[in-house]
């Protein structure tokens, strides 16, 4: 591969942020697997190639220390995944202020001081690829999630205000919207519909599916897809979108 890069990927123990870092390793960048628990994913990083680091996003000091590790270890970083986030459902009445604060700290907060600790070595050298692995809930609105869709729709407006701030200095800035993937994440909300209105397992996919008019989940591969396409330089005339790979979801 003649481009290859220097990657971080957060979150990237399992579900859409593993399949990420494995998938870019496997394409030949040098990845570091971002984990609060990097153990679970140590033998495929080594594997691949790769390094995993211990990172809770939501602590400038974690992330400082893991941003200098990878950067001892691979070299300057030239595309930051940031994936690692949670998914806190409750309708908005039993929402509580903890609940709230958990879901920013993660999801908005952390991505703010993961790009932040990166952005100045990007600038400098004078390329860089930020991806914000957001949601189509950061497009749109989903009951029963008010914390998530406002930490999304703050992810979405953090990638836009870098786009055109970064531009001049050949960083892009992009987010990838994903609806709902088959993941951990998935089975999830799956078991939620189960439980609250009685339905069958198969029953309550078939609904989440129905949410998307191709009627069906999102791979995890074709997210990676996604992502991939962002980072060589001829994407370079990409930058501030909010991409949804969501089957036609936000439409819907």
């Amino acid at each position: 591969m003649s481009e290859e890069r220097v990657v971080l990927v957060t979150g990237a123990s399992r579900g859409i942020g593993a399949a990420i870092a494995q998938g870019l390793a496997e394409d030949g960048h040098k990845v570091a697997f971002a984990a609060r628990n990097p153990a679970d994913v140590q033998d495929k990083a080594k594997w691949l190639g790769g390094m995993t680091v211990p990172l809770d996003v939501a602590d400038p000091a974690s992330v400082a220390a893991a941003v200098a590790q990878v950067e001892a270890t691979l070299g300057p970083i030239d595309v930051l995944v940031n994936n690692a986030g949670v998914a806190l459902s409750a309708p908005f009445a039993r929402t509580t202020a903890a609940d709230w604060a958990q879901t920013l700290a993660v999801n908005l907060t952390g991505s703010f001081h993961v790009t932040q600790a990166v952005v100045p070595g990007m600038q400098a050298r004078g390329f860089g690829r930020l991806v914000f692995i957001a949601s189509n809930a950061g497009l749109t609105g989903y009951a029963y999630t008010a914390a998530y869709c406002a930490s999304k729709h703050g992810v979405v407006g953090l990638m836009r205000a870098l786009a055109v701030e970064l531009a001049k200095h050949g960083v892009t800035s992009n987010a990838i919207c994903p609806g709902f993937v088959e993941t951990d994440m998935a089975r999830a909300s799956i078991d939620r519909i189960m439980e609250t209105t009685g339905r069958t397992e198969e029953e309550a996919r078939a609904a989440l599916a129905g949410l998307s008019p191709q009627r069906r989940l999102i791979q995890v591969e074709e997210v990676v897809h996604a992502v991939r396409a962002l980072l060589p330089a001829s994407a370079r005339g990409i930058n501030g979108q909010a991409i949804a790979v969501d089957g036609g979801q936000v439409l819907h």
